[in-house]
């Protein structure tokens, strides 16, 4: 099984109709699906792989003494004195920050404020043209997602960058690269390394690679989407496995719905009826926090908005 492909400017051409239907495959079966020709510029993109690593280089060290790194020397030196040791099942083996409009940025190298201003502008764009593209294949108003995410344009949708780096890691039996988890959030845009693999999606019971493609954004759905196709397009679970050899560079952005947004599905099922909840996305995530590495299902009956009690007949 291949993670599907798809040339995105054909969306505004003669096959426009083919191109939703492969947007809507990738929804409805994958959770997953990968952009090409999706208009942000390579040289934009190569100019982000560098500021990443450079990023990353000046990290390196604080990385190395991290509790990942410390726990897993702990594992390799029990087991050198014959101890029975069992993989991490806690901890990440990743180095992270997230930026966003509302927090300070790293201020070295010199290039990375405005290379990952001028990609993030560029993302956004693309996310609300993925976004519209779910609208007209779920048989909605176009800019839908958008206004739930905004509660009707009374507050800005959430807009953040998690950039990452998984480094050679000596034992990747012991240790996960970042565990399986469905994303809380909307659409998620990430670039990521196109050499070095190790993204796997669930599909049909089986873990798949993500397969690394030089210049392409993959694009999967959060657990707001699920909810607002009312089920038609899923969350999927994925995982990132450590490498032996090569340090994966992953930049995901995460378009989400403001902390007072409201979420209940948009989308009409077949049978009627909607199967998932109403609730307030600020209240979600403070439960994702918690779950995040847990069945999703409980999370909404968690934050499940109660519907007011009718008032008794006059």
């Amino acid at each position: 099984m291949v993670v599907p492909v798809i040339d995105f400017s054909k969306l505004d051409g003669a096959e426009r109709a083919e191109t939703l239907a492969q947007i809507a495959n990738g929804c409805e079966e994958w959770g997953f699906f990968q952009l090409v020709n999706h208009g942000i510029p390579l040289e934009l993109l190569e100019r982000v792989k560098k500021v990443s690593s450079d990023c990353y280089r000046l990290r390196e060290a604080g990385f190395k003494a991290s509790e990942p790194v410390r726990t897993l020397e702990a594992l390799v030196d029990a087991e050198r004195r014959g101890e029975v040791v069992a993989p991490v099942d806690d901890l990440d083996w990743e180095d992270i920050f997230y930026i966003h409009d509302g927090c300070q940025w790293p201020s070295e190298p010199p290039a990375f404020k405005e290379t990952m201003r001028e990609y993030r502008a560029e993302l956004r764009k693309l996310a609300e043209r993925v976004m519209e593209a779910m609208d007209e294949n779920l048989g909605l108003a176009r800019g839908t997602i958008k206004d739930a995410f905004s509660s009707g344009g009374r507050h800005e949708p959430f807009f953040g960058t998690k950039v990452s780096h998984y480094p050679p890691c000596p034992r990747p039996d012991l240790i996960t690269g970042l565990r399986a988890h469905t994303d809380a959030g909307g659409v998620i845009l990430l670039f990521q390394d196109d050499r070095v693999g190790g993204l796997e999606v669930l599909k049909d019971g089986q873990w798949t690679d993500v397969q690394p493609l030089a210049g392409a954004i993959v694009v999967n759905t959060g657990d707001q989407i699920e909810v607002l196709s009312n089920g038609r397009y899923r969350s999927a679970w994925h995982r990132v496995l450590p490498m032996r050899d090569g340090n994966r560079r992953s930049i995901a952005s995460f378009y989400n719905p403001a902390n007072e947004a409201t979420i209940s599905p948009a989308a009409v099922q077949a049978s009627g009826g909607d199967a998932y909840p109403k609730y307030v996305f600020g209240d979600y995530m403070d439960v994702y926090a918690k779950h995040k590495f847990q069945a999703k299902e409980p999370r909404f009956e968690a934050v499940k908005v109660a519907a007011p009690k009718s008032s008794p007949a006059a």
